[in-house]
C-alpha cells in the first residue's frame, strides 16, 4: 500500500510541475493578456481552449502569432534598454 501512496505523489508531484512549467514557461500569452485586461488568465485560457475547439485550431495560430510579437517586443526592450552588466 505505502508503495502505491509513493506513486501517487509522484504523479501527482510531477503533474505540478508540468502544470507550473506550462503556466510559467510556455510563452506567457494568457498571463500576460489577463494582466493588460485585469481578468484570470484561467478564463483566457479557457476561452482559447473553446474557441479553438469551435473553430477547429485557428485560435492557434493567433496564439503563436501573439508569443512571438511577445518575444520580439521583449528582446527590442532588451536591446535598447541594456543593464548596468550589458554594458
Amino acid at each position: 500500500m505505502k508503495t502505491i501512496n509513493k506513486e501517487v505523489s509522484n504523479g501527482q508531484r510531477m503533474m505540478n510541475k508540468l502544470r507550473y512549467f506550462v503556466e510559467d514557461q510556455i510563452f506567457g500569452v494568457c498571463a500576460n493578456m489577463g494582466d493588460m485586461l485585469k481578468i484570470p488568465a484561467s478564463s483566457i485560457r479557457l476561452y482559447f481552449i473553446y474557441a479553438t475547439f469551435m473553430t477547429f485550431g485557428s485560435p492557434i495560430i493567433i496564439y503563436l502569432i501573439l508569443a512571438f510579437w511577445m518575444q520580439v517586443r521583449q528582446h527590442w526592450r532588451r536591446h535598447h534598454n541594456p543593464t548596468v552588466w550589458e554594458l
